[in-house]
C-alpha cells in the first residue's frame, strides 16, 4: 500500500480531513516540495478540475499525487455555485469572499425559494504513475437552511442541513462528518483502491 502520498492542496482544513478519512498515509504538501499551488480550476466538471490539479504535481515531482475538486450544487440555482463554489460571489480577478460573505450570498440568492435541496459532490483522483489514474466521486445530500448553525467544519458546512442527522454539517463530529460526508465517502471509495494496489 502507498504509504506517502503528495496532496495537491495548500488547505490545512482539507489536509487534516484527508488524514483522518485515509488513515496509515503521510500526505505532503507541495510548499514542502517548494512548490506554489495555484493552479487555474478551469475545467468543466469536479473531474477535470481535479485532474489537472493531480497532473500538474504529478508532472513535476513523478510521486504519487491525490487531489479533490469539490462544491456544493443547489437544486433552484441550477447546480449553482457547483465547481465555481471557492469563488462563488466574486467577479473574476476580484478577492475571493470569506466563506462567511458567499453563505450571506447564497442565502440571498435563495430568498423566497421553497426549494431548497442540495448535494455537496467531491471528486478525488490518485495518479501513482504516467499510466495509472483512478477516481471516486460521492455525494451528500441535504438541504439550505436560513440560518446558519454550529463551529464545525468549514465552508458552506453550516448552512448545509442532513435530515437523517438534523444536524448542520458544521454541527457534526469529526468523525461524524468523515462517515457521511461527500469527501468521506469518496475517500473511503478511494482508500479501498489504494489498498488494493498492486505497486
Amino acid at each position: 500500500m502507498l504509504k506517502e502520498i503528495v496532496l495537491a492542496t495548500g488547505n490545512q482544513h482539507k489536509k487534516k480531513e484527508i488524514e483522518n478519512i485515509l488513515p496509515g498515509i503521510c500526505f505532503r504538501l507541495p510548499e514542502e516540495y517548494g512548490i506554489e499551488f495555484d493552479i487555474p480550476e478551469d475545467g468543466s466538471t469536479f473531474f477535470e478540475n481535479a485532474c489537472a490539479k493531480a497532473r500538474f504535481l504529478f508532472d513535476r515531482l513523478k510521486k504519487p499525487v491525490i487531489a479533490d475538486d469539490s462544491g456544493l450544487c443547489v437544486s433552484a440555482l441550477d447546480g449553482a455555485p457547483g465547481i465555481y463554489s471557492a469563488r462563488y460571489g466574486s467577479a473574476p480577478g476580484e478577492i475571493k469572499l470569506s466563506a462567511e460573505e458567499r453563505n450571506e450570498y447564497l442565502l440571498s440568492k435563495l430568498k423566497g425559494v421553497n426549494d431548497r435541496r442540495a448535494a455537496f459532490v467531491c471528486c478525488m483522483v490518485l495518479i501513482t504513475d504516467e499510466h495509472r489514474v483512478f477516481s471516486a466521486q460521492e455525494t451528500a445530500e441535504g438541504i439550505i437552511v436560513d440560518n446558519p448553525a454550529g463551529s464545525g467544519g468549514f465552508g458552506y458546512d453550516p448552512v448545509f442541513y442532513m435530515p437523517s442527522l438534523k444536524k448542520t454539517m458544521a454541527e457534526l463530529t469529526e468523525e461524524e462528518k468523515n462517515r457521511v460526508s461527500h469527501r468521506g465517502r469518496a475517500g473511503a471509495v478511494m482508500l479501498r483502491i489504494i489498498q488494493g494496489l498492486e505497486l
